[in-house]
């Protein structure tokens, strides 16, 4: 029976966890991945981050950098009257260096002012735009939903 709890044991251990392509993701050469959030369906957005948060766990915390830009309807869950959990997890991954990007053309067509968003936002003109420009800068693009 031991013999089959270490087996199982070492297959679960070698073969569980992800490899990476190479060149191998560091500090000096990390992962870099773009979501785009231009809806805000409370399932969706919770969707992404679970995503981001499942990418999270699997690299290492210096190899990888992670972006979220949001345009269009999808401002509407980076404001502060939004769901206070979903805002809870926005700040949450904040504190590990996930930056959230904010569509200002988006805000002004809204009629919207800075005061009304979460804290922290980095604001860029358009949305798309910054989507488009971190891809070319080799960022991965992911809409999860």
């Amino acid at each position: 029976m031991k013999k089959i709890l270490l087996v199982l044991f070492f297959t679960v251990f070698v073969y569980g966890e992800s490899t990476f392509s190479n060149p191998q993701p560091s500090f000096e050469n990390p992962r870099k991945v773009v979501f785009q959030m231009y809806d805000s369906n409370l399932e969706k957005v919770n969707h992404n981050l679970g995503t981001i948060y499942n990418i999270l766990k699997e690299y290492p915390e210096e190899s990888l950098k992670i972006s979220v830009v949001a345009y269009g309807n999808g401002m509407r869950a980076l404001r502060k009257d939004y769901d206070k959990n979903t805002l809870a997890r926005i700040s949450s991954l904040m504190e590990y260096d996930v930056e959230f990007f904010a569509c200002k053309n988006t805000m002004e067509s809204m009629n919207w002012t800075k005061d009304e968003f979460i804290d922290d936002l980095i604001y860029v003109q358009a949305g798309i735009v910054e989507f488009i420009e971190k891809q070319v800068d080799g960022y991965v693009g992911v809409n999860a939903y």
